[in-house]
């Protein structure tokens, strides 16, 4: 008989790993394990069309309910894992009971990355990580006029977006001199600056903030230098951190994220891990990277399922990312660390073009900005020598 396998977090990674083992023939017990109440879903549609309503949460499964059932994948959710206990190789939950495991897979994702601000605990005062999240994020969008966003990241903008679609009142306040500025180039940064501005968002840069004002309810935010920019309703969207705590306090090794093999194995080879909350060494990149995206966490899991099915597997992929913002499609196509030249080709006017981003004559990464024929013609040569004109003219 086959061990069971159980998995801790049920969602795009998680969900994708039990599936991925039974079309693969796993026969054995498997179990789903998630906090939340919902089956396992989509999150990146939570910043963009399930805000804005133009999705109902039945819209975000990734499967139907059935599909569990049908797959005899025990899907267990509103429980929290507390502790892993190895050496007995159990799991201990919150509720007080306990489970036993013969592999594990870790699919814990991330959290939404807090700041230490002054009144960061006032109602009205947001994250975005879960639909409950984005729930109360809309009940406040239903009674506030003023809108800050600290951070223009990726979930910062799509919010803003959809917030200023809704006749709101935007702020985006971000420390550093550019939006976006540690995933894309300054092309990139200025053309979304003067997107956002032009639809209408106050986008303040190399602005920092003291604390968040108001009695009880926030009422603003106060940036350094003292001017309050008033918002009843804040979010805070500077990034994420991996969820690794369990596997940090079981003693797997960590390091900003769960250490993995290319198999997703750990440093424990009765345990893996999947997804965001993941490290790995890439041979393409030569260097250790954590990616939080929708590809990693579909593709990771289909390498760990393999892995965990006999075979032997090499997981080192070329990332793939997106962003929605009004009506513009942000695509991007490998990691530009480490570039040492860019080419802008097309017309930023024109809201179509890419900037292809180069080291040592290679072509290392793409950002496409409403030039879908650019980024699935780059996901294909990367690698290859820039000279040779492998991408299309705008």
């Amino acid at each position: 008989m086959q061990e069971e396998i159980v998995i801790i977090g049920a969602g795009q990674a998680g969900s994708q790993l039990a599936h991925s083992l039974r079309q693969g023939g796993f026969e054995g017990p498997l179990r789903l394990i998630g906090e939340e109440p919902h089956p396992p879903y989509q999150r990146p549609p939570l910043s963009k069309k399930y805000l804005a309503g133009d999705v109902g949460a039945e819209g975000l499964w990734l499967r139907p309910p059935a599909f569990f059932e049908t797959n005899r994948i025990d899907h267990i959710p509103n429980t929290k894992v507390v502790a892993i206990d190895r050496a007995a190789k159990r799991l201990d939950l919150a509720n007080g009971d306990t489970l036993p495991y013969g592999k594990l897979v870790l699919a814990t994702g991330t959290n939404a990355r807090s700041l230490p601000l002054a009144g960061a605990d006032k109602k009205g005062v947001a994250t975005l990580r879960s639909i409950a999240d984005v729930d109360a994020i809309r009940e406040g969008l239903k009674t506030s006029s003023n809108i800050a966003i600290i951070g223009a990241g990726y979930i910062g903008l799509e919010v803003a977006a959809v917030a200023k679609a809704m006749g709101k009142s935007v702020s985006v306040i971000e420390a550093q001199d550019r939006p976006m500025k540690r995933v894309v180039s300054q092309a990139v940064s200025d053309y979304f600056a003067k997107l956002h501005r032009d639809n209408g968002i106050d986008l303040r840069l190399e602005t920092g903030v003291e604390g968040l004002e108001g009695d009880g309810a926030v009422s603003g935010v106060r940036l350094k230098g003292g001017e309050l920019v008033p918002a009843e309703l804040v979010l805070i969207a500077v990034g994420a951190e991996p969820n690794d705590h369990l596997a940090t306090e079981a003693g797997l090794e960590t390091d900003n994220g769960v250490l993995v093999d290319g198999s997703g194995q750990t440093s424990d080879p009765d345990i893996y891990a999947v997804g965001d909350c993941t490290r790995f060494y890439s041979n393409r990149y030569q260097r250790s990277v954590r990616m939080e995206s929708v590809q990693n966490a579909i593709d990771q899991a289909k390498a760990a399922a393999q892995s965990l099915l006999g075979e032997e597997v090499d997981y080192d992929p070329l990332p793939w990312f997106w962003s929605d913002q009004y009506d513009v499609k942000l695509q991007i196509a490998g990691l530009s660390e480490g570039y040492d030249d860019t080419v802008v080709v097309g017309s930023p006017q024109d809201h179509k073009f890419y900037v292809a981003y180069l080291s040592g004559g290679k072509l290392i990464a793409v950002d496409s900005i409403n030039f879908p024929r650019s980024h699935m013609l780059a996901r294909r040569v990367i690698g290859e020598d820039w000279r040779e004109g492998l991408l299309p003219d705008a």
